[in-house]
């Protein structure tokens, strides 16, 4: 682990870098969709089906950046930041984007790596020792379970493609997930660091033995908890320092500051027969959420984030370049082709796709059905956010809205299909 002076040093550093003036980031550079081998009278096809949505009322409104070869060939900002207000949505918005924290905590972890300061081969328990002795809760043939020492101990591996067993706190012990005040994707309300939260669940029976099945859920957040524990630095530091300020991700963050709120999305909700709903204030998973007025403690590393399109296009543009982006390199080229290869076998579960360390990856499209390429990796959010990275047609696409349930909505699907179909031929 890092020392404490070390990590006082850290802190310092990044306090003071907050105080100096800031250079403008640097964007992505523009191109006309032709110059990169995009059909711009196609793409105004996904305009046009993306508007419809909003005007049948069934989205809100959102963002969709389509990034070609290291270019942003399409930009769409459609329907409102607020129906309510009247506000129309910006290019800039900031949204809510869940899960997709869970690429950028996993990076962390890998940066981690890089520096020796960890292996992901490592038992979870050498740097957050609550985690030596974890059980796992297993049904007893009736309508109970039992409760069972872990076969092995979990990896940081295993957190990384969550082969470690650690569900929501939904399983057949959701009892005791529930009786532990611990359960669902949100966490922002909280007021006690993510540590604390973290060692907590692991007194708690997991859903599965460690490497046996792919279960979702807080893998990601113990991850936040290891990267404060090894670098001896808050996540939201650490994450701003290593990877935030680097990439030019000036509107990332886990809360917002004040100045920024007016730019916030509103959330909505389908009602099961189709209505958007405003959704109510509060925390919660189907809320507007904390990320303004809540209590800046906890820093969900598998859900937490708010950000923009541009912002996460710079992260993804990052990957795709093989770890740098203006210069700035994040991770080596050989960390960021571990990242994005399957780890789990089969075990997923999905025709066609399996999942790397952080995100999913597309090992074989035939089975998979939809249009894509071999290597192609992405994730989404619960707000309904969605992205992914094609290396075969140096491609990136982020696609942000703000709507839980999402019920019976085809956008993303629609969306895939009409940036694939704009792909027209190459003009590097």
């Amino acid at each position: 682990m890092r020392s404490i002076p070390l990590r006082s040093a850290f802190v310092l550093a990044l306090t003071l870098a907050s105080l100096a003036p800031c250079a403008p980031a640097q964007e992505l550079p523009v191109a006309r969709p032709e110059a990169v081998g995009l059909s711009g009278e196609r793409l105004q096809r996904l305009s046009r089906v993306l508007d419809g949505y909003v005007d049948r009322g069934e989205l809100p409104g959102g963002v969709a950046l389509v990034v070609r070869r290291g270019r942003m060939a399409y930009a769409h900002a459609f329907g409102d930041l607020d129906r309510e207000g009247n506000v129309a949505m910006p290019l800039d918005a900031i949204f809510r984007i869940a899960s997709q924290t869970k690429a950028v905590v996993s990076v962390a972890i890998l940066k981690l790596q890089e520096e020796g300061l960890l292996l992901i081969s490592d038992p979870v328990s050498r740097y957050l020792p609550a985690f030596a002795e974890t059980t796992v809760a297993v049904a007893d043939g009736g309508d109970g379970y039992d409760i069972e020492p872990a076969r092995r101990p979990v990896t940081i591996r295993d957190l990384l493609s969550h082969t470690a067993g650690i569900g929501y706190g939904g399983g057949i012990a959701r009892d005791r997930w529930a009786g532990a005040g611990i359960q669902g994707w949100y966490l922002a309300h909280r007021t006690e660091p993510i540590l604390a939260t973290v060692d907590r669940m692991a007194s708690l029976p997991f859903e599965a033995h460690p490497g046996e099945r792919f279960v979702y859920g807080y893998s990601t957040d113990i991850l936040g908890a290891v990267v404060e524990a090894v670098s001896g630095t808050p996540l939201d530091a650490f994450l701003a320092w290593e990877i935030f300020e680097p990439l030019g991700m000036e509107d990332t963050h886990f809360y917002l500051p004040a100045d920024k709120a007016p730019r916030l999305a509103t959330v909505y909700g389908r009602s099961q027969d189709g209505t958007l709903e405003r959704a109510p204030g509060g925390q919660g998973g189907a809320a507007q959420g904390e990320y303004v007025r809540g209590p800046r403690v906890s820093f969900s590393g598998g859900a937490g984030l708010l950000s923009t399109a541009r912002d996460y296009a710079r992260f993804l543009q990052m990957l795709l370049n093989g770890g740098e982006l203006d210069g700035r390199r994040v991770l080596s080229p050989k960390t960021v082709q571990l990242m994005t290869v399957n780890h789990t076998g089969d075990l997923y579960g999905e025709p066609g796709v399996g999942f790397g360390l952080g995100f999913s990856v597309v090992d074989d499209l035939g089975a998979r059905g939809v249009p894509g390429s071999v290597g192609e990796v992405g994730w989404g959010g619960a707000y309904h956010s969605v992205y992914w990275v094609d290396p075969t047609e140096e491609l990136v696409v982020v696609y942000f809205t703000q709507v839980i349930p999402a019920n019976g909505l085809d956008d993303h699907a629609k969306l895939r299909a009409l940036v694939y179909q704009a792909i027209e031929g190459s003009d590097k």
